[in-house]
């Protein structure tokens, strides 16, 4: 039996795990409710459950939605999951990082003296955050299809199409899809691509078993 591991964006819960489920069955689907927001804690939270699921069952799809992907990136995944749906990854987190400080006026200088800046617009800028992500580029060997909105205002296409070169993505647009997919046409655009999704997998079993089977004959 297979699990599905579903890792939420910001503002999200592990109920959202529901809508995923009528879309794997069969499976085990699950959400997790990390308490921490960064990398190297979230990442520690997800690498955890991953175990704990690959201990159950012995195959472990990930899904994950936003700045959950960039947790999962830095969980050292490799090996532990069979594979992945990203959705509105965000993969460039040193460019969104100082995208905010520029917006709020906040030097390099600045970030460093202070250590935490607190800003208007969302959660606190911080310079041991930022430290992290220029230190720990990703290490991502994983089989990922990415669905990414031409109107996502977090992650620019240069960056996915960047991080679909060097981990060999498969990548889907949505024509005027957002960062949040939440409309009824974005809603369904995201089930039919992971319905495909599940359907490429199948048939890549199904060609990997007649393989292993005409070898043995």
């Amino acid at each position: 039996m297979r699990a599905v591991l579903y890792i939420h964006g910001m503002g999200g819960s592990a109920a959202e795990s529901g809508h995923y489920a009528p879309l794997f069955p069969g499976c085990a689907v699950a959400g997790l409710d990390y308490r921490t927001f960064t990398p190297w804690e979230t990442g520690g939270e997800i690498r955890s459950a991953v175990q704990e699921l690959n201990a159950r069952y012995g195959d472990v799809t990930l899904i994950a939605n936003s700045i959950g992907a960039y947790f999962s990136l830095h969980a050292g995944l490799n090996g532990l999951v069979s594979g992945a749906y990203f959705i509105s990854p965000v993969v460039d987190m040193e460019a969104l990082i100082l995208g905010r400080m520029a917006e709020a006026g906040v030097t390099e200088a600045e970030l460093r003296a202070r250590g935490v800046v607190p800003v208007p617009s969302g959660a606190a800028l911080s310079w041991e955050y930022l430290c992290f992500v220029r230190d720990h580029p990703v290490e991502w060997d994983v089989p990922t299809r990415i669905l990414y909105g031409s109107r996502d205002t977090l992650t620019s296409p240069a960056a996915i199409r960047d991080f679909v070169r060097r981990h060999g993505a498969a990548l889907t647009v949505m024509e005027n899809g957002e960062h949040w997919f939440h409309t009824a046409e974005q809603t369904a655009f995201l089930d039919d691509w992971i319905r495909k999704g599940e359907e490429a997998r199948k048939e890549q079993n199904n060609e990997k078993n007649d393989r292993i089977l005409r070898t043995e004959l």
